[in-house]
């Protein structure tokens, strides 16, 4: 086995096969025009890619799932819409279209609009998954309608997700109280980065699985979700947040959920320190592969 060092830049250092055949096909966004903060995500996909060559020696010791043993493909980039929101989510949904189960690298999470669009035409309205900082249900983001904050706004509007089957984890942003009140009145469940601490990673991860039910489920992690103190490579930080070790136990712990696709969104490596931000958005897609090479998702 060559060290990690020395392996080729994809996902898992080119462990992985490449072509768009495979089971579970990767691809990074290098997109940040969606960015309402700090700029940067544009850069995540290399990054994450480049930190998971530490993941690429092993089995995950919990259920001994081994991605480099899966079909998986690291397909490359999309092509984007140079300067244009809206022409880059076009692009996006018909890239994605084309892959039967898509794990992808931002970006800032306005490109979850876009795959949750080309999703839905297969499945009908999913259930999902969230890890955040923020709600990103916000009907605009000063004046834009189309940004980072915005795209459960507009899935639950188009009827992408089912959101009484959505859970929104880590919350903990300031927000206007009436973009609160309408993503409860929606029926989203919300649960808060403090709540997670007191209640502890397993009452999380159930909770989880009984808003989110056994039909078709889509994850969207923002890096931001964890503490800034542990993953400060992102453009819009918010102190109080979750451990990765309380992320990987809820992950490891969502058993039973069907998940048809995930995204890793936020990663801005101008603001990281030794690569610690973009290894953990490795090691979560790194985990949600492993859940499905347990036979557990």
């Amino acid at each position: 086995m060559r060290p990690t060092f020395a392996l080729p830049p994809g996902f898992l250092g080119g462990c992985a096969v490449t072509s768009g055949s495979a089971d579970f096909c990767i691809a990074g966004i290098p997109f940040d025009l969606g960015t309402t903060n700090r700029s940067g995500t544009r850069d995540g996909p290399h990054a994450v890619r480049r930190a998971s060559r530490m993941l690429a020696d092993g089995a995950n010791p919990v259920g001994w799932g081994d991605p480099g043993a899966m079909s998986v493909a690291d397909v490359g980039d999309f092509t984007l819409a140079l300067g244009d929101i809206a022409g880059s989510l076009d692009l996006i949904e018909r890239q994605a279209a084309g892959f039967a189960h898509l794990l992808t690298i931002g970006g800032d999470h306005t490109v979850t609009l876009a795959l949750l669009r080309a999703l839905c035409k297969r499945t009908g309205p999913v259930g999902m998954v969230h890890f955040d900082a923020h709600v990103d249900t916000w009907p605009d983001n000063f004046g834009q309608p189309l940004a980072h904050g915005s795209p459960f706004f507009h899935a639950i509007e188009e009827g992408l997700v089912d959101p009484r089957r959505m859970v929104q984890v880590g919350i903990r942003s300031p927000m206007p109280k009436a973009v609160h009140d309408w993503t409860i009145a929606r029926g989203v469940t919300i649960i808060g980065a403090e709540q997670v601490h007191l209640d502890g990673p397993a009452a999380v991860a159930e909770r989880i699985r009984a808003v989110v039910g056994a039909q078709a489920a889509y994850l969207s992690f923002d890096i931001d979700a964890i503490d800034p103190g542990q993953a400060p490579g992102t453009g819009t930080p918010e102190i109080g947040g979750l451990f990765t070790w309380q992320v990987m136990a809820i992950l490891r712990r969502l058993d039973g959920v069907r998940f048809a696709g995930m995204d890793v969104v936020e990663v801005a490596p101008a603001y990281d320190v030794a690569e610690i931000t973009a290894l953990a958005a490795a090691t979560i897609v790194w985990q949600y592969l492993t859940l499905h090479a347990a036979g557990k998702s």
